[in-house]
């Protein structure tokens, strides 16, 4: 598909591996966001690691999506080396920076808050190439880690910061814009970051999840972040984890630059903000935007759905480790020795994490669940919650799951793992008369199919329970997580800050 272009916009969306190459999460609010403010145009920046990683676009663009470019951080042009000496003063400012990066609050020096030191005072063939780039890596490593292997400290470094040379080149050429707004921290929170601070125009930040911590939980278990210890070293926790340890603390760093420049940030629960405090927001700056979804649309389902209660949990989320799908099908596993002809559907993409897609796929067959869990793939929510009993999220974390919200306008209650706003959105949360609806379902812990699969007998073969549940669900989406309240909200924000 052609991808639009234009020379300005109002507003400029950072979208880091999201929309419109991956379906759900991010992405639906970002559609849901532009389709819904049709009174500003809006362009994407989509920034992902590298080109194979991603298919065809996935959506129709709306009318008022003005712009889109596309670039991969991890996919390098075939730079020759050169002999260069690289620019002594700027890798002294390099120096002051990376001295302030240790300390909680980081402040960036002005120099690098302009594009023109990335393209002119130390370029991406300087980083790469030049004496002082060697010298500059060297002194790092003298001080930070001289037993880690210097060849695997090199690479990290290079693979790590060679991104933001990629970034400073999208944003001397991008259209002009009113507002950059990122959904996230990372680097889409840093090219926000740096845009602002070039162009002088406002940002701001939404996180549907602590992008922070959940790049922690992918790093810590990350196969593509190599490090080879020498033998007599591989049982030494400290070394193993030291190069995983640099991205950790590197993204932790860049998020606290994102906090510090943004003008607002938004969070999609009360507990969402409060770890935003923890991890250096300005409580100033912090508030609460919900998500919402449009009520009437989906509230038409309900009549749809047959009686008696279909035997049926759908997980509705991408077939990826953070998502935990095992778990998922160990619990259709026990609760199939109670109800056997339960149904486990997974809907959900498959090719992201294609190893541990393919590991879900053997785990059914070495359960012989076949007739029990099928794999579904993307499908239209409307097909598919009619014809569902139970939805379920087993996930190890999550934001504001939109799914749930989406489930609950179609009179679908929820049976969630105990992470993100999931147990304010199934027992209620924002105020007293909230908490007062009661329950759309159960919260259990963290990787706990037996858990899991109780609260899905409960509910799926006690038909007043199932329908008082149900009754809640759609009494707290319809009060607190219409689709209009979340516009609305981001329609004035927009308004002051343009």
């Amino acid at each position: 598909m052609k991808l639009p272009k234009s020379k300005s916009v109002d507003i400029m969306l950072v979208a880091e591996g999201t929309y419109p190459y991956i379906r759900g999460g991010v992405s639906s609010w970002i559609h849901q966001l532009i389709t819904g403010l049709a009174e500003y145009d809006f362009g994407i920046i989509f920034i992902g690691s590298s080109e194979g990683d991603y298919g065809d676009t996935l959506y129709d663009f709306p009318a008022n999506l003005k712009h889109i470019e596309v670039h991969y951080l991890f996919e390098d042009k075939k730079h020759l080396p050169k002999k260069r000496n690289g620019n002594k003063k700027a890798f002294s400012t390099l120096r002051t920076f990376y001295k302030e990066i240790k300390k909680d609050y980081p402040q960036i020096p002005p120099s690098m808050k302009k594009i023109s030191f990335f393209t002119k005072e130390v370029t991406m063939e300087d980083f790469l190439y030049s004496k002082e780039s060697w010298y500059f890596m060297q002194e790092i490593y003298n001080k930070n880690c001289p037993d880690v292997p210097f060849v695997d400290f090199f690479w990290t470094l290079r693979n790590m910061h060679a991104p933001i040379w990629k970034i400073a080149s999208i944003i001397e050429n991008m259209p002009k814009t009113k507002l950059f707004h990122a959904p996230s921290t990372g680097y889409a929170g840093f090219l926000s970051f740096l845009g602002s601070h070039d162009k002088d125009v406002p940002f701001l930040l939404t996180e549907h999840g602590i992008y922070t911590r959940e790049r922690k939980i992918d790093m810590l278990s990350a196969k593509w972040i190599k490090y080879h210890a020498p033998a007599l070293l591989e049982d030494s926790p400290k070394e193993m984890n030291y190069v995983k340890g640099m991205w950790v603390r590197f993204f932790e760093k860049i998020g606290h630059l994102s906090y510090s420049s943004a003008n607002s940030i938004i969070s999609l629960y009360p507990g969402a903000k409060e770890i935003q405090h923890e991890y250096g927001a300005p409580e100033n700056k912090t508030i609460v935007i919900p998500n919402g979804v449009d009520m009437q649309r989906l509230n038409a389902l309900v009549k749809k759905r047959p009686t008696p209660i279909p035997k049926v949990v759908t997980l509705i989320g991408r077939v990826v480790s953070i998502k935990d799908i095992k778990t998922f099908i160990r619990a259709i596993a026990v609760a199939q020795k109670t109800i056997p002809e339960i149904e486990g559907w997974i809907v959900g993409g498959m090719e992201e994490e294609q190893k541990y897609a393919d590991e879900c796929v053997a785990m059914v067959s070495a359960f012989s669940l076949q007739n029990n869990i099928s794999f579904l793939g993307f499908q239209q929510i409307d097909d598919i919650l009619p014809k569902s009993g139970l939805l379920t999220l087993t996930s190890i974390s999550e934001g504001m799951p939109l799914v749930i919200l989406e489930g609950f306008a179609a009179g679908l209650p929820c049976v969630s793992t105990d992470v993100g706003s999931c147990r304010d959105l199934i027992h209620g949360a924002l105020d007293e008369d909230d908490i007062a609806i009661g329950s759309a379902g159960a919260i259990t812990s963290i990787a706990n199919s037996q858990e899991l699969a109780k609260h899905y007998i409960r509910f799926l073969e006690d038909e007043v329970l199932w329908k008082s549940a149900q009754e809640n669900a759609l009494k707290r989406v319809e009060k607190y997580y219409q689709q209009e309240q979340f516009l609305e909200q981001y329609r004035t924000l927009y308004k002051r800050m343009i």
